[in-house]
């Protein structure tokens, strides 16, 4: 699956002091291989280069129109 920036996901890093915790797609990177890495908000701060496989669609109130 891949995310648009806006998506809120949350990331499943265990080496990242944001690990679990949602936040919301800033940007999209894709690289010269066509691997895509994303920059992602939360409250206190980013995580940048976050690959795909370790962020999950975020459940919640949000709702598709």
């Amino acid at each position: 699956m891949s995310f648009e920036e806006d998506d809120r996901v949350v990331l499943h890093d265990e080496h990242s002091e944001f690990d679990g915790e949602v936040g919301t797609v800033t940007q999209t990177m894709e690289s010269m291989f066509g691997d895509v890495t994303y920059t992602i908000s939360f409250e206190d701060g980013q995580e940048t280069g976050v690959p795909e496989d370790a962020l999950a669609a975020a459940d919640g109130d949000d709702t598709e129109e």
